[in-house]
C-alpha cells in the first residue's frame, strides 16, 4: 500500500509539474525527465504498455508544442531544438538505454533528432509500424522549426535509421514474421533507396562525368557529420554506417547499393500486390539510368510506370512520363516508337503552346524528307487525330448500283498547327455473300443501317490510349436460316475481336509481353474497295471531309481502317468502331399499272397509269411491250400518247412519245431509251365491257400459253360494288416469263325489274342502284327486252315478242345509294292466247294418288279480240 501511496503521489506532482507548462521558466527537458522516471517504473514492473503510454504523452506534448510554434506561438525551450544540427548519424536501436542522448537531454543540449531518436528507441516492440511515421515527421519538425541542417544530412540521416531499424527487425525475427511484416518494412527498403538516390545526385555520383571537387568536399563533410561508427556495429559488414560510407566512397560502390536496394523494394510490392508502388521505385530508378547514359534500361522502367499513371488516370504524371520516353527513344534511335509518342506529345492539353508545336514539328520534318519506302513510318491514328462522326447521303445508307453515295467524316485534329496531307483514305470490305437483290438480302430480310454514326471518346482520360479496360467489344449478330423455306431457325452475338480483347491480364502477362500503354504498331490493310481523297489540310480542331463512296458492284461494305499519308508518315486507324456499313443492291425490273382514279368503272373509258421502274436493266430504242388484247377490256386508239422519263429522286429528266400498234391478239408499245434506276411513266386508255348473262364466249390462250377464262363478276367483300377482276399478259424485254397484272373494274348500278298488273293492263318496274359515292348523269337511255315462252312438246318449239320502247327516268342526276324508278306501260302486244293447265286429284281426294284417275284441266284465254277496257275474255272448257 505504501508503494501504491507513494505512486500515486508521484503521478500527482507530474501533472502539477504538466500544468505549469505556459509559465515562464518551465523546460520540456526536466518535465521529461520526470515523466520518463514514471514510465521506469512501469518497466521494470513489467507494464510495458503503461511505460509506452508515458512516451507517447511525452511525444504527443512536444509534438503539439512544435506545431504551435509553426503556427507563431514560441516557447523559450524550444530554443535548444532549433540549434543547427552537427551530428546525423541515425538511429540507436542495439542499446536499452541511449545514455548519450539522454543526458543531452537532460542538460538541455540535445537536437531535435537526438530527442526524437532516443524516444523512438523506448519503444523497440512497435518500431516497424512507426519507424517510417517517425522519420517522415521529423523531416517536417526540422522545417517547422527552422532548424539549419546541412544539405545531405537530413538524408544520410533518414537512411542509417531506415537501415538500423529493417536490421534490428532481422536480427530478432523469423521468416515467417518478416514476411508477415513486409506490409510494414516496405515502406523503410523504398525511403532508404529514394534518400540514397538523393545523396548520390549531391554528390555527382549519378552524372556520366562522374564526382566534381566540390562534390568530394561535399562528400567528406556528409562523413564527417556520421561521427565514429558505434561499437555495436564495428564487428558487422553490413552495418547502416559501412553502407553508406561505402555507397559514397566511389561510382561503382554507390551503383551497386542502390540498384540493390531498389530491386528489393520493388520486390517486396510486387510481393504484396502493391503495382503501382513497384513501378513508381522502378520510374526513380529510370532517372538514374538516364542520368548514367543508359536510356535503354530506363526506358523499359519508364513504360511501366506510365502503365500505372495512364490506368488511374493521373494526367500531368503521364505527359511527364512520355516526355522521358520520347528522350530515350530519340537516344536509342528508334524512329517510329520516338514519332509515335511525339504525336502524342503535341497533342496533350498539359503542355505549353510552344513544346507541342516542338514535338509536331518533329514529324513533320521527318516527313518531308525524300521518298524512300523504307524511311516510311506508320503510326496509330488515335495520337493525330479522332474520328468523331461519320454521316452517310443519302441517309438510308443503302443505294442501287451505280449510283452516287457520298460519306462525310468529322475528324477532330489534335496537331497543335495545320497539317497538310497528301491522301485520307479508309478500307473497305466487301461482303458478296449478303448482296442484296430487289431490296433485299439473300438470307434475311435487310436491316435498317443508320445513316449516322457518332464515336464517342474518353476526354477525361489522359490521352488517346489510356483506356484501362482495353479495346471495346465490336459485336455483331449472326442469324442461322432455313434454307427451304427461310425461316429463322437460331440467332446470336458473336465478338469479332476476340484476339484483341481475350489478352492475359496486367498483373499475370509473360515479361517479353509488348506494352500497349503507347498506342500498338498497326499495319495498313489496302483493298481493292476504298474511300479516298487527295490533297486535305486538317486544321487544329474539327474538320469535315466528303468521299464519294464505290457502289458498282451489288454487296454490303464495311469501313475496316482509316489512314492519313503525311510525307512519309502515315497515320493509321486499325479499327473503326462502332461498325459502318453500307449496302449497295440490284434491283430487277417491276412493271405496276394503276388506275388515276379510284375506283375503275366498267362499262366507262378510264385512263391507267403504267409505272415502269428500270432497276438495273437499261431500256434500249426499239424495246417493246407487248399486250396480250383482250375482248372484254380492249385498249383503245390514242392519236397522242407520251412517256415521261424521272431520275432516283424523282427529277423529270425526258420526255417521249410512244409509238403505239394493235393487232387481234398483241398490242405492242416501243419504249423510249431509259437509263438503269429511272422510272418511265405513261397513260393508256381501256374499257371494261360489261358481260350479259348469256354471251359465253369460248376460252381462249393468253401469249404465254396459259388460258385466258372469262372474267366473272363478283361481290366485293369491302364494297357493295359488283367486281369484275380483268387480267392481262405483258411480255417485257427483260425477262423470258410473262408479267401477269389484274385490274378491278366495279359495276357502277345494281338493277332489278318486275312486271306489275293493273286489270288487263301490264307494267314494267325497272329499278337502278348507284353503289358509287359520287353522283352520275345518265343520258340517252334505252330499253330492250326479249321475252320468251315455252310450249308442250306438240305444239311450236318457240313462241317470242320482242318490243323495244324509249324512255325518260323520273330524275336524270342521281345521287349515290338513291335509287331510281322507271315505268313502262305496254302499248303493243303480240301474244294471242294465255294458256294455263292444271291436273286435279278425284272427287273426295285431297290429292293425287298412284294408281287413281286424275282429271286435267286445261284453260285458253283468247287475248287480241277482246276490247282494251274491262272486258273479261271467253274462256274454252274441256
Amino acid at each position: 500500500m505504501s508503494f501504491t501511496k507513494n505512486l500515486g503521489r508521484f503521478e500527482d506532482d507530474m501533472r502539477t509539474l504538466r500544468e505549469k507548462r505556459t509559465q515562464p521558466g518551465w523546460s520540456f527537458c526536466e518535465y521529461f525527465m520526470v515523466q520518463e522516471e514514471l514510465a521506469f517504473v512501469f518497466e521494470m514492473l513489467q507494464q510495458f504498455e503503461d511505460a509506452l503510454v508515458q512516451y507517447d504523452e511525452l511525444d504527443a506534448l512536444f509534438t503539439q508544442y512544435v506545431l504551435n510554434f509553426g503556427a507563431g506561438d514560441t516557447a523559450n525551450w524550444l530554443g535548444s531544438f532549433c540549434a543547427p544540427v552537427n551530428n546525423w548519424s541515425g538511429l540507436l536501436l542495439r542499446r536499452p538505454i541511449d545514455m548519450e542522448k539522454r543526458d543531452g537531454i537532460q542538460r538541455g543540449e540535445a537536437s531535435l533528432l537526438d530527442l526524437r531518436s532516443y524516444l523512438f528507441s523506448r519503444q523497440p516492440w512497435e518500431v516497424t509500424q512507426r519507424a517510417l511515421e517517425l522519420l517522415h515527421n521529423c523531416v517536417q519538425e526540422l522545417r517547422l522549426l527552422e532548424v539549419s541542417v546541412v544539405e545531405g544530412a537530413l538524408d544520410c540521416w533518414v537512411f542509417l535509421s531506415c537501415l538500423e531499424v529493417l536490421h534490428r527487425i532481422e536480427g530478432c525475427c523469423d521468416q515467417a514474421q518478416l514476411a508477415a511484416n513486409c506490409s510494414h518494412t516496405v515502406g523503410l527498403w523504398a525511403y532508404a533507396t529514394d534518400k540514397l538516390k538523393s545523396l548520390g545526385e549531391l554528390c555527382g555520383l549519378v552524372s556520366e562525368k562522374g564526382p566534381t571537387s566540390e562534390d568530394l568536399n561535399r562528400t567528406v563533410d556528409l562523413l564527417a557529420g556520421l561521427g565514429d561508427e558505434r561499437p555495436e556495429t564495428v564487428s558487422s559488414l553490413q552495418s547502416p554506417y559501412k553502407k553508406l560510407k561505402e555507397a559514397l566512397s566511389s561510382v561503382e560502390a554507390f551503383e551497386r547499393h542502390y540498384l540493390e536496394l531498389s530491386h528489393a523494394a520493388m520486390e517486396m510490392y510486387r510481393a504484396i500486390s502493391r503495382l503501382r508502388s513497384a513501378r513508381l521505385v522502378g520510374k526513380s530508378l529510370a532517372e538514374f539510368y538516364m542520368k548514367k547514359g543508359d536510356p535503354e534500361k530506363a526506358e523499359a522502367f519508364l513504360q511501366e510506370a506510365l502503365k500505372s499513371y495512364v490506368s488511374e488516370g493521373w494526367s500531368l504524371p503521364v505527359t511527364h512520363t512520355r516526355k522521358q520516353i520520347a528522350e530515350c527513344q530519340k537516344l536509342l534511335g528508334r524512329t517510329e516508337d520516338y514519332f509515335q509518342t511525339s504525336a502524342l506529345l503535341a497533342g496533350d492539353a498539359n503542355l505549353t503552346m510552344e513544346e507541342r508545336k516542338h514535338f509536331c514539328q518533329e514529324i513533320l520534318t521527318f516527313a518531308g524528307k525524300s521518298e524512300d519506302q523504307s524511311d516510311k513510318v506508320t503510326l496509330s491514328m488515335g495520337v493525330f487525330s479522332q474520328l468523331t462522326r461519320l454521316q452517310f447521303q443519302p441517309a438510308t445508307a443503302s443505294v442501287h448500283s451505280g449510283a452516287v453515295l457520298q460519306v462525310e467524316i468529322n475528324l477532330r485534329c489534335l496537331m497543335p498547327v495545320s497539317v497538310h496531307i497528301q491522301q485520307l483514305a479508309a478500307s473497305i470490305h466487301f461482303d458478296l455473300e449478303r448482296a442484296g437483290t430487289n431490296g433485299r438480302s439473300k438470307g434475311a430480310a435487310r436491316q435498317t443501317i443508320p445513316g449516322t454514326v457518332e464515336f464517342s471518346h474518353d476526354t477525361s482520360s489522359a490521352g488517346p490510349s489510356s483506356s484501362s479496360g482495353g479495346p471495346p467489344l465490336e459485336l455483331e449478330e449472326i442469324q442461322d436460316r432455313s434454307p427451304t423455306d427461310n425461316s429463322l431457325n437460331s440467332t446470336g452475338v458473336v465478338c469479332k475481336n476476340t484476339h484483341l480483347v481475350m489478352r492475359l491480364p496486367e498483373s499475370i502477362s509473360p515479361p517479353d509481353t509488348p506494352n500497349c500503354v503507347s498506342p500498338p504498331a498497326v499495319t495498313l490493310k489496302e483493298g481493292a474497295q476504298m474511300l479516298k481523297v487527295q490533297d486535305v489540310t486538317l486544321e487544329p480542331g474539327n474538320n469535315s471531309i466528303t468521299f464519294t463512296a464505290p457502289s458498282g458492284q451489288p454487296g454490303t461494305y464495311t469501313l475496316r481502317q482509316l489512314f492519313a499519308t503525311v510525307g512519309q508518315v502515315q497515320f493509321v486507324l486499325p479499327h473503326i468502331y462502332p461498325s459502318v456499313q453500307y449496302e449497295v443492291y440490284s434491283q430487277e425490273p417491276q412493271l405496276t399499272v394503276e388506275p388515276l382514279s379510284e375506283p375503275l368503272l366498267a362499262g366507262l373509258s378510264q385512263m391507267v397509269k403504267f409505272t415502269l421502274l428500270t432497276g438495273h436493266y437499261t431500256v434500249k430504242k426499239g424495246d417493246a411491250l407487248q399486250l396480250s388484247n383482250i375482248d372484254t377490256m380492249p385498249i383503245l386508239p390514242s392519236t397522242s400518247c407520251s412517256a415521261r422519263i424521272s431520275n432516283p429522286t424523282g427529277e423529270l429528266v425526258g420526255e417521249s412519245a410512244l409509238s403505239i400498234q394493235s393487232s387481234e391478239k398483241v398490242t405492242s408499245i416501243s419504249l423510249p431509251a431509259t437509263p438503269p434506276y429511272h422510272t418511265l411513266e405513261f397513260q393508256l386508255e381501256v374499257l371494261c365491257i360489261i358481260p350479259s348473262g348469256s354471251d359465253h364466249p369460248p376460252n381462249e390462250r393468253l401469249t404465254n400459253g396459259e388460258v385466258r377464262h372469262r372474267p366473272r363478276s363478283y361481290s366485293h367483300p369491302d364494297t357493295p360494288m359488283t367486281a369484275i377482276d380483268q387480267r392481262m399478259s405483258i411480255d417485257c424485254p427483260w425477262s423470258i416469263y410473262s408479267t401477269l397484272l389484274a385490274l378491278t373494274f366495279y359495276i357502277p348500278f345494281k338493277t332489278k325489274h318486275s312486271l306489275l298488273s293493273a286489270g288487263n293492263r301490264k307494267y314494267i318496274q325497272l329499278e337502278s342502284l348507284n353503289t358509287k359515292t359520287q353522283q352520275l348523269l345518265c343520258s340517252k337511255h334505252s330499253l330492250f327486252c326479249l321475252w320468251e315462252v315455252r310450249w308442250q312438246d306438240d305444239l311450236p318449239s318457240c313462241l317470242q315478242c320482242v318490243f323495244s320502247t324509249n324512255f325518260s327516268p323520273l330524275k336524270q342526276d342521281v345521287s349515290a345509294f338513291k335509287p331510281f324508278q322507271y315505268q313502262f306501260q305496254l302499248e303493243r302486244v303480240t301474244t294471242l292466247y294465255s294458256v294455263r293447265a292444271e291436273i286435279l286429284p278425284p272427287a273426295g281426294e285431297q290429292n293425287c294418288r298412284s294408281g287413281f284417275l286424275c282429271g286435267l284441266e286445261v284453260c285458253i284465254t283468247r287475248l287480241t279480240d277482246l276490247q282494251r277496257r274491262d272486258r273479261r275474255g271467253q274462256q274454252d272448257r274441256h
